[in-house]
């Protein structure tokens, strides 16, 4: 889904936000999960950081708000996210200042 837009409220490939991408590509694979990321929270267990596997998700502290923002793990230290309107979904590194603080 790299590449396609970001929309608010999204859950398919005509547009995404974070959840909805996340809810759609978890569905792809036959889970089934709910639509929001504090809903989506809620059903998820924690992981260490050196424990991560694809698939995991990721959850960042963005604006003020805790665990506002999700991604899935991709391997190889990086995750795919839909990041904010105006942007596509996209991959970025866990390790760059940005995404290492808010985790």
């Amino acid at each position: 889904m790299v590449g396609k837009p970001y929309r608010y409220g999204g859950s398919s490939p005509a547009g995404f936000d974070c959840s909805g991408l996340v809810q759609y590509s978890y569905r792809q694979a036959g889970v089934t999960l709910p639509r929001d990321t504090a809903q989506q929270r809620s059903v998820s267990r924690a992981v260490k950081r050196a424990d991560l596997r694809r698939g995991d998700l990721l959850f960042f502290d963005q604006e003020g708000k805790k665990y506002g923002h999700l991604g899935i793990y991709i391997g190889d230290g990086k995750f795919v996210h839909a990041p904010s309107s105006g942007k596509s979904v996209r991959s970025d590194r866990l390790d760059s200042p940005y995404w290492k603080k808010h985790l």
